[in-house]
């Protein structure tokens, strides 16, 4: 009963520090509980199969965060309006068996090389998995701990120095000297290095504290410029209006909204991810005879300076004889399509501007090792809201350049504003601002979208961008380079955001080093890896 409370603790304690409900200082020990079952059970427990309960409890205590923190997936909907079982349970069991097969990595370590190398194990091995978990196609970082603050941007202003994954590894480092300073505590009692200890520990939470403090009050980079940006938000029913609607009737709206909202000088309009076509896609061969982005550009001759970003359905044709790439799909004998989440720019007198989305959502956007996982799911991957394929992507970032003005805009689409190395691409490329265009209503009013926005402070920060969010339903936000939100629109609300974004050309450290202490934990995995199997080589040498 013991193990079964400590787990439950960790549990709790993991949930409500989550953003954008919780309190994120109980992050700092929320794994204490959790190493003190590990612990307890490896040493102390009389249990035959201990390893097997250690996975079991540690699973139960995932399974319980993953379920408070990302269960708003449940507001996805089948075909049939039913909400979606499938596309909570899948993404809830499978990482939280993720988490648990790290613990369980650790377990193992530590029982066969001592505590002390056990938790330096932990730390590289989480760190290791979080990066892991930023790059494969079943990716899904919602809960990276570095994630923990983004609610609390004055006291993360040195994530511009070493981004979020250096807030995951600050987290891991605070748990495991709490963990050691306890089991020090328990094993001599002395409270002289119970003080020394404990000090440690409040310096080093405080410090990063105080650093940010002095970073965000003395913040004083010089803008390169300004642009005029207006933020549109349809409110378009994802899963009703987008695909019972004429393509021309949504645009028109769209046009409205940003006809009648046009006051002053406008440098850019920003519609959200997919605001066109409605039902089907516009075809990426036929982008400069498309009536609809044609209509845009006779709306932006009325609006001479102008320029229109936004998010649309493409696709283009393969034929037998050429080079058909891996994500298309056969539709007749002689042709293949190939389809992208795309964001565009559209300028007078202008080629238009095109990236297709880079991070594809698992089990909607792309089929995931579709290879393995199609054989055994089948067409399980439907219920998610889902695909039976996977849609292209653009190997490399992108930054649209305005024909008009200094502005340069990251044309970041939806998912990919949680990845934060990822986004420093799109500065590399020179982006001076960054877009994140967004339809994060597909779960309704959830945390979900709450949590996304919260997300894209972490990127503000990270890189000194500010940012023009502009989201379906809400929430669409002007974010400034300290992370901040200047501005909002409400939930639900078909309106539009005006901003004044100010351009910054200096790149940060974490831009150009990105995750650097993930490159530095996968390297000390290796090492404690190798040092435990030279270990286990010299054993028997001496024992032959």
């Amino acid at each position: 009963m013991k193990y079964i409370l400590l787990t439950l603790i960790s549990a709790m304690l993991l949930s409500v520090s989550w953003p954008t409900y919780g309190v994120p200082f109980f992050i700092f020990f929320a794994l204490v509980p959790l190493l003190m079952m590990e612990h307890g059970i490896s040493k102390f427990s009389s249990y035959k199969r201990k390893s097997w309960v250690v996975f079991g409890l540690s699973y139960l205590c995932f399974v319980i965060w993953n379920i408070v923190t990302t269960g708003w997936l449940y507001g996805a909907k089948n075909p049939d309006g039913s909400h979606s079982m499938m596309a909570v349970v899948f993404p809830v069991l499978v990482n939280s068996f993720l988490y648990s097969l790290v613990f369980q990595c650790y377990h193992w370590y530590k029982n066969a090389q001592g505590t002390y190398w056990g938790l330096g194990f932990l730390i590289a091995i989480w760190m290791s998995f979080e990066k892991f978990h930023l790059n494969w196609e079943l990716t899904w970082p919602w809960l990276n701990l570095g994630n923990v603050f983004s609610d609390y941007p004055k006291l993360i202003q040195w994530y511009d120095t070493l981004g979020a994954t250096g807030g995951s590894f600050w987290i891991l480092l605070i748990n495991v000297l709490l963990f050691y300073t306890l089991r020090t505590w328990e094993a001599g009692r002395k409270r002289k290095d119970l003080i020394r200890n404990a000090s440690i520990v409040a310096g080093l939470i405080i410090l990063p504290m105080i650093i940010s403090l002095i970073k965000y009050n003395n913040f004083n980079e010089k803008p390169s410029g300004q642009v005029n940006v207006l933020m549109l938000q349809p409110d378009l029913d994802p899963y009703a209006e987008k695909y019972s609607k004429d393509s021309l009737t949504i645009e028109n709206d769209l046009l409205t909204l940003a006809e009648n909202n046009s006051k002053g000088k406008i440098d850019y309009y920003i519609a959200p991810e997919t605001a066109l076509p409605g039902r089907g896609s516009i075809s990426e061969t036929a982008f400069e005879k498309s009536m609809l982005l044609n209509n845009i550009k006779g709306f932006l001759s009325r609006h001479p300076g102008a320029v229109f970003a936004t998010g649309i359905s493409s696709h283009r044709f393969y034929k037998n004889q050429e080079n058909i790439p891996k994500e298309a799909y056969q539709i007749n004998p002689e042709l293949w399509v190939e389809s992208y989440n795309t964001a565009v720019q559209i300028a007078p007198q202008e080629k238009v501007q095109v990236y297709h989305k880079g991070k594809l959502v698992p089990g909607v956007e792309i089929f995931p090792y579709m290879s393995i996982l199609k054989p055994l799911l089948g067409d399980a991957m439907l219920n998610l809201g889902g695909t039976v394929a996977s849609l292209g992507i653009d190997k490399e970032r992108k930054s649209f350049a305005n024909p008009y003005n200094k502005g340069r805009m990251a044309p970041i689409i939806c998912y990919e504003s949680i990845y934060g190395e990822f986004t420093t691409d799109y500065v590399k490329k020179g982006a001076n601002f960054l877009s994140i265009m967004t339809n994060d209503s597909w779960w309704g009013v959830t945390e979900g979208h709450k949590q996304l926005l919260s997300y894209a402070k972490l990127r503000a920060i990270e890189n000194r961008r500010e940012i023009a969010r502009a989201a379906n339903s809400g929430i669409s936000a002007h974010i400034n380079a300290k992370g901040e939100v200047v501005e909002d629109t409400f939930y639900g609300d078909k309106t539009t955001l005006f901003a004044k974004v100010n351009l910054y050309e200096t790149m940060t450290f974490y831009t150009r080093a990105g995750d650097l202490l993930s490159r530095f934990s996968i390297f000390a995995l290796g090492f404690l890896l190798f040092y435990f199997l030279i270990e286990k080589f010299r054993n028997r040498t001496k024992k032959a």
